[in-house]
C-alpha cells in the first residue's frame, strides 16, 4: 500500500482529532460554488459551557497556565481532552498572553463561544496527502451578514494554528471561521528507531505550492458547512456570504497566494509577517540557509542583543562558528572580533537590516534557521520519509541524541502539543552529518548547497522553490499587509516589501502597514528582555481586520492608508495604546 496516498495521517488521526459524532463521507460541493472539490471524513461536534469554540472552556486564566491541560490517562487521551490542550498549545504559541501584554484587555478576545464544529478532509488535484479543513460556526452566527473568515495555520501548525489570529477575531463577531492546516499538520507517525514520519517534511507534495488553493477549498467547506448548518437559509454561496481571509506568517503567505485565484470569491485578504516569494525578494530557503550558517558569528559583532534561556549556548556556538568559518575561508579576520564584523557585513550586503538581525538572536538561540531549513528543504525536494538529501531525519532521542523509538505517551501528546516542525513535542532533529568542533557546520553548509550548489538534489529543491513565486492579487480586491520591521526570521525586506512594490506596480489594491519594533514571534514576548523591547504584531492585524470590514460595510469609508508605524517598546510597563501607536 502506498503510505503516502493512504496513510495514517488524514484517516485515524482526524478520529483522534476531533470529539463527538462521525459523519458518512460527502461527495457534494460547496453550495453555489461550482466546486467540484470531494471533502471526505466529515464531522460535526458540539462545543458549549464548558468546552467553547474559543478556548475549549479554559479563559484567559486558563490559556495562561504555565502547563498544558492534562490527560486523565497520558496514553489514551479523550478526543475532549486533545483538543482543549490543542487549543492551549496555539494560542500559547502565537499570542503574548503574558500580564503586561495586554491580551484580553487592551485587544484580542479570549470569552467563551458556543457553537458547533465542521471538519473534513480535502484534497488537491494530483497531491498525495490531504489537508485538513475545519469550520467554527458561533451558535451567534450573525445571518444579517453572512460573514466567514477563512484562515491558514501558521509555520506547520495543526489545525487549531490560527486560533489566535482568526478565532479570536471572527467567532465573537459572529462570524464563521473556517480553518486550513495547508497540508502540513502534526499527524506524526512514529517508525521506532527508525525516526517519525511528518507530513510537511514527508508527503513529497511540496505543499507550500498549494497554499492558495488549500484556502479556497476551506473557504467552500465553509459554505458548505453553513449550508448544513442552516439549511432554511440556504444556500450560502459566493454571491450572498462575505468572505474575509486573514493569516499570519506562512498562514499569510497562504492567504496572499489566494488572493491571486480568479473568481470573486473573496471580500478582502490581511496579511500578517507573511512569508511570501515575490519578484524582487528573496526565497525563505535562500535567506533562512544563509543565516543557520552566518548569524551565530554575526551577532557576536552586536552589543546589548535581547537576552533569552539559551542565550549563552547560541553565543557559545557563534565563537565556534566564527572559527571554522574563517578556517574554511569564508570569513576574513585574524580573531573572532573581526570575523563576526566580516560575517555581519556579508549579511547587511545580501539585504538584511540590524534590527532584523537583533531580533534574529532568537532564531539562533533556539535553532530555527536550521529546523526550517531541514524541512522545508524535504518538502521543496518532495522527499519522502528517509531520504533527506542531507540526511536529516526526525525520531524521539536518548539523552546523548541517539534516535529511539517514542513512548505511547509521547505519541499520545504529539497531536496536541507538536508545532508541526521538529524539534519539539519530544521529536528532534538527528543529523547523520554531525561532527566536531562545530557540530552543527556540516550538514548545515549541506543545506545551503541545495540552495547555491549543483547536481541533481539542489537543481530538485530549487524546482521546487520557483513554484512559490507569488503573483498579483485580483485587481480591486483589498489587501492589507503588516509587518514587523524588526522580524529576524521573515524580514520584510525580503517578504513583504518586495510584495506590496510587485502588487501596486500590477495595480492592485494593496495597503502596507510597517510596524517598527515589532518582531515575528508574538508568543515569545512572554520572555522578559523581548516583551521589554518589542510591541506583539497582533493588535495590528486585527485593527487591520476592523479596517476591511468597516470599509466593507461601507464603501465611503476608506481602507488603511499605508503607514510606518512608531511604535514604543513598553520597557518593564503593562502595554498601552500609546505603546501601540495604531492608526485610526
Amino acid at each position: 500500500m502506498n503510505m503516502h496516498r493512504h496513510g495514517p495521517w488524514w484517516g485515524a488521526a482526524l478520529g483522534v482529532a476531533m470529539a463527538g459524532l462521525g459523519g458518512c463521507a460527502s461527495t457534494a460541493p460547496a453550495a453555489g460554488t461550482g466546486a467540484t472539490t470531494m471533502f471526505t471524513a466529515t464531522r460535526t461536534t458540539e462545543h458549549r459551557n464548558s468546552d467553547d469554540l474559543l478556548t475549549g472552556g479554559l479563559g484567559l486564566d486558563g490559556l495562561r497556565a504555565m502547563a498544558p491541560p492534562a490527560f486523565a490517562n497520558p496514553t489514551q487521551p479523550t478526543d475532549e481532552e486533545r483538543r482543549r490542550r490543542a487549543l492551549w498549545t496555539n494560542w500559547r504559541g502565537i499570542a503574548d498572553l503574558g500580564p503586561l501584554g495586554g491580551y484580553g484587555t487592551l485587544y484580542g478576545s479570549t470569552a467563551a463561544v458556543p457553537g458547533r464544529e465542521f471538519s473534513a478532509d480535502a484534497r488537491i488535484d494530483g497531491a498525495n496527502a490531504s489537508h485538513r479543513v475545519l469550520v467554527q460556526v458561533p451558535d451567534a452566527f450573525d445571518a444579517a451578514k453572512r460573514c466567514v473568515v477563512v484562515t491558514a495555520s501558521s509555520g506547520s501548525r495543526g489545525i487549531y494554528g490560527a486560533i489566535a489570529v482568526a478565532g479570536a477575531w471572527g467567532l465573537p463577531k459572529g462570524c464563521a471561521v473556517a480553518y486550513t492546516d495547508k497540508g502540513a499538520g502534526t499527524d506524526y507517525v512514529d517508525h521506532g528507531a527508525a525516526g517519525v514520519e511528518v507530513k510537511h517534511a514527508h508527503s513529497k507534495d511540496n505543499p507550500e505550492a498549494d497554499w492558495g488553493r488549500h484556502v479556497k477549498q476551506a473557504a467552500q467547506f465553509a459554505l458548505q458547512s453553513l449550508t448544513q448548518a442552516f439549511p432554511d437559509q440556504a444556500p450560502f454561496a459566493w454571491d450572498n456570504t462575505r468572505v474575509i481571509a486573514v493569516g499570519i506568517s506562512n498562514g499569510g503567505g497562504a492567504v496572499l497566494r489566494a488572493a491571486e485565484l480568479e473568481g470573486d470569491w473573496l471580500d478582502a485578504v490581511v496579511a500578517g509577517e507573511p512569508n511570501i516569494d515575490a519578484a524582487g525578494g528573496r526565497a525563505l530557503y535562500d535567506y533562512t540557509t544563509e543565516a543557520a550558517l552566518l548569524m551565530p558569528c554575526a551577532l557576536l559583532d552586536f552589543d546589548d542583543l535581547p537576552q533569552s534561556p539559551l542565550t549563552t549556548a547560541g553565543r557559545a556556538v557563534g565563537a565556534l562558528r566564527c572559527a571554522s568559518l574563517a578556517q574554511a575561508g569564508a570569513l576574513s579576520g585574524a580573531d573572532a572580533k573581526a570575523q563576526a564584523k566580516d560575517a555581519r557585513a556579508k549579511l547587511q550586503a545580501s539585504g538584511w537590516t540590524d534590527a532584523a538581525m537583533h531580533a534574529a538572536a532568537l532564531s539562533v538561540d533556539f535553532d530555527l534557521y536550521r529546523a526550517v531549513a531541514v524541512t522545508y528543504a524535504s518538502a521543496y525536494g518532495r522527499y519522502g520519509f528517509g531520504e533527506h538529501p542531507c540526511g536529516f531525519g526526525f525520531a524521539a532521542q536518548n539523552k546523548d541524541f541517539t534516535p529511539r523509538a517514542a513512548t505511547p505517551e509521547e505519541q499520545a501528546a504529539w497531536w496536541s502539543d507538536a508545532s508541526g516542525i521538529p524539534p519539539g513535542a519530544g521529536v528532534g532533529i538527528i543529523d547523520s552529518r554531525m561532527a566536531p568542533p562545530d557540530l552543527l557546520l556540516p550538514g548545515e553548509q549541506c543545506l545551503r548547497a541545495l540552495w547555491d550548489g549543483q547536481g541533481a538534489d539542489a537543481e530538485r529543491v530549487r524546482k521546487g522553490v520557483a513554484a512559490l513565486r507569488a503573483k498579483a492579487p485580483r485587481k480591486g480586491l483589498p489587501v492589507v499587509v503588516v509587518h514587523g520591521l524588526d522580524d529576524g526570521l521573515i524580514p520584510a525586506a525580503f517578504s513583504s516589501a518586495p510584495y506590496v512594490a510587485m502588487a501596486k506596480a500590477a495595480g492592485a489594491d494593496v495597503r502596507y502597514w510597517q510596524v517598527r519594533n515589532a518582531q515575528h514571534f508574538d508568543g515569545f514576548l512572554a520572555l522578559p528582555d523581548y516583551g521589554a523591547r518589542y510591541v506583539p504584531l497582533l493588535p495590528y492585524v486585527y485593527a487591520a481586520l476592523d479596517g476591511v470590514a468597516a470599509h466593507l460595510d461601507d464603501p465611503k469609508r476608506a481602507l488603511p492608508a499605508d503607514a510606518v508605524i512608531e511604535s514604543v517598546a513598553r520597557g518593564k510597563e503593562a502595554l498601552g495604546e500609546d505603546h501601540l501607536a495604531i492608526p485610526r
